[in-house]
């Protein structure tokens, strides 16, 4: 079986739009279940650590996959350059669907307690080390450059459909034979993506595509790939509107929101239509970037979407009630979600494929890594000042991601390829 294609400049099936691409659609197809078996295996997780042990506890299992998953983070990005993003992410798929088929089989024949349920999220968060630059890496090498913006918005309708799908497939899964069912789900949904994966053909990196620094250390070539991007015109500068967009985004937009429905008396129906107007917008921002596969301006366009979602952020604590706050919602969802894919588009085309491991994992670990800081940080300020201020400042800490890429000429006038 064929697994790689060579670049061929010129021929009319290298632009083949990406919705009409049978491989981009089986990468497609992987990555959705992928995500939907994370959905089933996060619920199952919680719903067995609340079973096995205090609510304190719980906590503790679910955040035991965020220590390994960000010390490891920019070494996995390595491994992903080093290897291939294809060969990474199937071997990541394979160790992820034994160890929760290993937890699911362990619930079936006896009550282990809360530490195999620890240990798996332990394995979880180190596998997501290495699974998560790979993922961002492999795009580049299933389609062309003139395809990736799309391939980002379809991208986005998959990880729309796993968080509608994956929540309601693991309830039913735990209601019909306990977390044990669940995590086989989980497992089954995981393990579907490894032979869509072995379908894909991988375009092959020009020559001149490959990195100097191939065959070096580990060390050398992640010292090398954090070279690469501090010098590059567009890639710092968008590593620093990243990083700033996120950290103030995920404060409020998690822990900062069912506060503010707490507070206002919203209750759980209330932020249900709040959280369902996030997802519309950010699903209509996916969707627009599928149909139309490129726009215009896009380091503009991407800086004006981040300040235009900033002031929505701080409007979302002053919204006199849910109507209002749903649709201030949606306003965050559409000017994130499209921000967040042309992002993620000029991260893929602005970099050397030679180097996408690595500049997704520093990208990763921004997101991953430190913006979930912010929660807690965040849950603290709105217990001492209240949801308005502690929003208004993060709105500002957003805004400034904006800021960056509208004074930074090389961002701002970045474009994707046509």
């Amino acid at each position: 079986m064929t697994t790689t294609a060579p670049v061929i400049p010129g021929r009319a099936a290298a632009e083949r739009p990406a919705h009409r691409d049978g491989n981009v659609l089986r990468w497609l197809a992987a990555y959705t279940s992928s995500m939907v078996g994370d959905s089933v295996y996060y619920l199952a997780l919680s719903w067995a650590a609340v079973q096995a042990g205090t609510p304190a506890q719980a906590g503790l299992v679910m955040t035991a996959s965020a220590v390994p998953r960000a010390l490891l983070m920019l070494g996995g990005g390595v491994i992903a350059d080093r290897f291939g993003p294809r060969r990474v992410v199937i071997g990541s798929d394979v160790v992820r669907c034994a160890a929760v088929l290993a937890v699911a089989v362990l619930l079936f024949a006896t009550d282990p307690g809360l530490w195999p349920l620890a240990a798996l999220a332990v394995v979880f968060g180190t596998v997501d080390a290495v699974f998560l630059p790979a993922v961002g890496a492999l795009p580049a090498r299933v389609t062309s450059h003139g395809q990736l913006a799309r391939v980002q918005g379809m991208r986005g309708l998959g990880i729309r459909f796993a968080s509608v799908v994956g929540g309601p497939l693991g309830g039913l899964g735990v209601a019909l034979g306990g977390a044990a069912a669940a995590f086989g789900l989980a497992a089954l949904l995981i393990a579907v993506s490894v032979p869509l994966l072995l379908s894909v053909r991988m375009r092959e990196l020009p020559s001149d595509d490959k990195a100097a620094d191939a065959g070096g250390t580990a060390w050398h070539e992640l010292v090398a790939g954090l070279r690469y991007i501090r010098r590059h015109r567009v890639l710092a500068p968008l590593m620093v509107a990243i990083t700033l967009g996120d950290l103030g985004f995920v404060g409020p937009l998690n822990v900062g929101l069912v506060l503010l429905a707490d507070e206002r008396g919203w209750g759980a129906v209330g932020m249900g239509w709040v959280l369902a107007g996030f997802g519309v917008g950010a699903g209509a921002a996916s969707l627009l970037l599928t149909v139309r596969g490129r726009l215009p301006y896009a380091g503009h366009t991407a800086a004006y979407a981040v300040l235009g979602g900033s002031v929505a952020i701080g409007a979302l604590a002053q919204a006199p009630g849910v109507a209002v706050a749903a649709g201030t919602a949606l306003l965050v969802g559409l000017l994130a979600g499209l921000s967040g894919a042309l992002c993620a588009a000029l991260l893929q085309t602005q970099s050397d494929p030679a180097y996408l491991g690595r500049v997704t994992a520093v990208a990763s670990l921004a997101s991953l890594g430190l913006a979930p800081l912010s929660m807690p940080l965040s849950a603290a300020a709105i217990g001492a000042w209240g949801t308005g201020p502690v929003f208004a400042v993060s709105a500002m800490v957003c805004g400034l991601g904006g800021v960056v890429a509208l004074c930074v000429p090389g961002l701002r006038r970045a474009e994707l390829p046509r």
